[in-house]
């Protein structure tokens, strides 16, 4: 048991260390799963359903996802805040959103090499966005070590995820704040 916590203290303390907001814990016995939220993917408002290797289906069914996440026994949900303009800051929120993603990477690589490389999975925000066209479906992903699909896709609430583990999910007017979370 103490092995296991200094594990997850390890990997948190990399978390925050890393420029990230907040880093904690969610208990996996509290996780609910929303096919509601799975639906809106497949309502397709953002186009991107159907359309990349990160998005729904492309990753299985909502039944598939869910027990995905529960086959790991710790998810650590962590943040990035960005200050904005102001509230129609979308360029700002854009950039946010771009720097969140540059920042997986570092915590992904710590965390593979303290847990070996395929006792890992990397949730983060949004749709992928490296390659002008996607290869899906009718070949693989070019960059499959860069695949992190979205934590909404599996049908997890955020801010419900947020609240209980101590995170704000609304960190003050003209902010965003971007969530991911390291399952293992």
């Amino acid at each position: 048991m103490k092995k296991d916590e200094s594990l997850r203290d390890s990997i948190r303390e990399a978390a925050l260390s890393g420029g990230f907001f907040q880093a904690e814990y969610v208990d996996m016995d509290s996780i609910v799963f929303y096919p509601e939220l799975r639906a809106i993917c497949e309502g397709n408002q953002c186009g991107c359903y159907g359309a990349n290797w990160v998005c729904p289906p492309a990753f299985g069914s909502f039944e598939e996802g869910r027990e995905k996440i529960l086959s790991y026994g710790n998810m650590l949900l962590f943040t990035k805040k960005y200050d904005l303009e102001d509230s129609f800051d979308f360029e700002g929120m854009q950039e946010g959103m771009r720097d969140f993603r540059r920042s997986l990477p570092g915590l992904e690589t710590f965390a593979k090499e303290l847990l070996g490389p395929d006792r890992i999975f990397v949730l983060s925000v949004g749709s992928c966005r490296l390659c002008s066209e996607c290869t899906y479906p009718d070949a693989p992903c070019r960059f499959p070590e860069l695949l992190h699909h979205p934590i909404e896709g599996y049908g997890l609430n955020v801010s419900e995820l947020a609240q209980s583990c101590g995170i704000s999910y609304n960190n003050g007017k003209n902010t965003v704040t971007y969530f991911g979370a390291l399952l293992f």
